[in-house]
C-alpha cells in the first residue's frame, strides 16, 4: 500500500529574475514499512519535497495524497487535522514548545492526534527511554543541548505512531552513538508498524538502513 505519493510537483520560490526552481516536476511514492533516503546537495530541494509532502507548503503543481488522501483540495485547518493524525515531522530545529518539558512535548503530540492519555503517557515515557534521554524528561528546551533536543523532537514524531514520517536532517545533531540510536529506531517503526520513512540527510550513517536511496539535484530527481 502506498502511504505517501507526489505527483508531478512542483513549486517556485521568488518571482520575474529572482524566481528559483525549488522542485520541478517530482513524482515520488512511498509505500508503507519503507524506509527512503532523499540525498543531494543543500540547495537541491529536499526540505521542500518534505514540507510539501507534510502540507506545510503548498505547490504551485501537483497532487500530494497522504496517507490515503489527496490534499490538494483541503483547507488549512483540514490539512492541520490531517497531518497531526497521521504525519510525525522531525525539523532540522527541533522546534519544541519552550514552556513544556521533553516529556510534556512528547505527549502533546500524541494527545492531538488522539491517543488517549493514559497511552500517551506511556508511549512518550518508553520513546524517551529508547532515545537515551529519558533523565532529562523534567527538562525544558532551553536545559537541553542540541543533539538532547533533537532526540525528543524524533520521539515527538514518533509517539502517535504515525502513518507516515517525515524527518529533516534529524542526526545532523548528534554524535556516531546517538544517530545510530535514531536510526535504528526510525527504522525499526518503519519495519515494525508499517509507516513510511522519509528522511532528507546528508548523512551516510542513515544509508545502511534504508530500503531506496533517491538522489535530487536542482530540484529533480536523478
Amino acid at each position: 500500500m502506498i502511504a505517501l505519493e507526489l505527483i508531478r510537483v512542483s513549486k517556485t520560490r521568488g518571482s520575474g529574475r529572482h524566481a528559483v526552481r525549488a522542485l520541478d516536476d517530482v513524482s515520488l511514492a512511498v509505500a508503507a514499512g519503507e524506509f527512503v533516503v532523499l540525498e543531494g546537495p543543500s540547495g537541491s530541494g529536499k526540505t521542500t519535497v518534505l514540507a510539501i509532502a507534510a502540507g506545510l507548503l503548498t505547490s504551485d503543481r501537483g497532487e500530494v495524497v497522504l496517507a490515503g488522501r489527496s490534499i490538494a483540495g483541503l483547507d488549512a485547518a483540514a490539512v492541520r487535522r490531517h497531518r497531526s493524525e497521521h504525519v510525525g515531522f522531525v525539523f532540522q530545529r527541533s522546534n519544541l514548545l519552550p514552556n513544556l518539558d521533553a516529556h510534556q512535548n512528547v505527549t502533546l503530540a500524541s494527545l492531538l492526534a488522539g491517543v488517549p492519555p493514559a497511552e500517551s503517557e506511556r508511549r512518550s515515557g518508553e520513546l524517551l527511554q529508547a532515545l537515551g534521554v529519558a533523565a532529562l524528561a523534567l527538562r525544558h528546551p532551553g536545559e537541553l543541548s542540541g543533539g538532547e533536543e533533537q532526540r525528543v523532537a524524533v520521539a515527538r514524531a514518533l509517539v502517535h505512531r504515525p502513518a507516515v514520517v517525515l524527518a529533516d536532517e534529524p542526526t545532523a545533531n548528534l554524535d556516531w552513538a546517538a544517530g545510530q540510536v535514531v536510526a535504528e529506531r526510525l527504522r525499526s517503526l518503519a519495519r515494525e508498524r508499517g509507516s513510511a520513512v522519509v528522511v532528507a540527510t546528508h548523512d551516510p550513517r542513515l544509508e545502511p538502513y534504508a530500503d531506496r536511496i533517491i538522489r535530487l539535484a536542482d530540484g529533480r530527481l536523478v
